[in-house]
């Protein structure tokens, strides 16, 4: 975290934020960590994806840090009033809900600019305005239709990618955005509404295999069938069945690798003398490579690879990341309390700021953990915001009332 002589970048800016999944509380989180003040909205109940089962069980925790909770009922009309009260106060809202939803309550760009123009107001869809706009997305939808899945699994297996790539992605662009317009409300006074697009993300990661089409002529293989472009890049396995993933891309390379494990006889064979042989030679090779390799432990080969300064990697499980030792010794991970009062710890954003990291400033909120604060703030008093609580426009969480009392 950065101290006082070191304000963090985005220090001083209000973001609204209307979201829920990943896309929209991934980019409010990327701002959060950067320093803005957001503020989520939350119905009564909670953001429903507090409560996902299975894969959905971490999205919460994943990607909600650094924001206050205000727990409001937006069919109320003192809710609705209120919320507009405080987008006034705002620099950016993002929203990540369905075309045409935010202006049925009156909370589109072009009602909230009236009382607020300077506003930067994104909206994170599906899809960008187009044929497609209306209809629904999830991140698996648009890496059916933006050749990601065909991409990732054999032939006639599309398979999503192991994580929700397109809603983070969408978050980051739209941080990106929302960067782009505020810096161009420095130089006019004036916010403007932005578009980040799910579809679109998933055909930016297409675009490198679009365009070896465009060179080549001939389609892009699935990763599982692709035509190698070194001679070694694989997955090997070693002693007591561990796998190891190894690269020899150049021909120095495989000169250290052939030296490094004594394989002089591979090293002098003149079908392999340059990479574009050794992919020729693949069939051939990478069994008689494999068998080699058996009889060595993993940790016995990543030393080597290593020492001599080639590619490698284990193959690592998602919660074994919690005890890898660069994480935790660079502060790539930080503890954090949770919205349940206990502590887990977080990734943190893969960014220095003069060589500091950006962590987390403030507990997970609760379901309207800073609901009163948030309405103190606004300048409501104590009746007021006694009256909103009893009439149910507005909702504070117990542990707030429990450290008020």
């Amino acid at each position: 975290m950065m101290d006082s002589e070191h304000p963090l970048p985005l220090s001083g800016i209000r973001v609204i934020e209307f979201s829920h999944m990943i896309m929209g509380p991934s980019c409010g989180m990327i701002l959060g960590d950067l320093g803005a003040e957001v503020i989520k909205i939350e119905p009564p109940g909670g953001d429903k994806t507090r409560h996902l089962p299975g894969v959905g069980r971490g999205f919460f925790r994943a990607f909600n840090r650094n924001k206050k909770s205000l727990c409001v009922d937006l069919k109320h009309p003192d809710g609705l009033a209120l919320v507009k009260e405080l987008l006034a106060t705002a620099d950016v809202m993002l929203e990540n809900f369905r075309p045409g939803r935010m202006a049925t309550m009156d909370l589109d760009h072009a009602t909230l600019s009236k009382d607020n123009p300077g506003l930067v107001y994104l909206s994170l869809k599906g899809f960008l305005p187009g044929p497609y706009e209306n209809r629904t997305a999830l991140d698996e939808v648009v890496q059916m239709m933006g050749g990601l899945a065909y991409m990732t699994g054999p032939v006639g297996r599309p398979l999503r990618a192991g994580s929700s790539v397109n809603d983070i992605m969408g978050g980051m662009f739209g941080v990106i955005a929302i960067l782009a317009a505020l810096r161009q409300r420095d130089a006019t006074g004036v916010g403007q509404e932005i578009q980040s697009g799910l579809f679109e993300n998933c055909v930016l990661l297409a675009a490198q295999h679009m365009q070896q089409f465009a060179v080549t002529g001939e389609a892009a293989m699935p990763m599982p069938e692709r035509k190698a472009g070194y001679g070694i890049y694989d997955l090997f396995t070693v002693a007591g069945e561990e796998q190891v993933f190894l690269t020899v891309a150049t021909d120095s390379q495989w000169a250290t690798f052939c030296a490094m494990l004594g394989f002089d006889d591979l090293a002098t064979d003149a079908r392999l003398d340059t990479n574009a042989k050794r992919c020729a030679e693949r069939g051939w090779m990478l069994p008689e490579v494999q068998r080699r390799l058996a009889g060595h432990t993993k940790d016995a080969v990543m030393a080597l690879f290593d020492k001599h300064g080639l590619p490698y990697a284990p193959i690592t499980k998602p919660h074994e990341l919690f005890d890898d030792p660069h994480l935790n010794a660079s502060g790539g991970l930080a503890t954090i309390g949770t919205e349940d009062g206990g502590e887990t710890k977080v990734p943190l954003l893969p960014l220095t700021f003069d060589g500091r990291r950006l962590g987390p400033r403030m507990a997970l909120p609760d379901v309207g953990d800073q609901t009163r604060l948030i309405l103190a703030d606004l300048g409501y008093g104590v009746d007021r915001i006694e009256a909103l609580m009893t009439s149910k426009a507005v909702v504070g969480s117990a542990r707030a009332q429990a450290l008020a009392s």
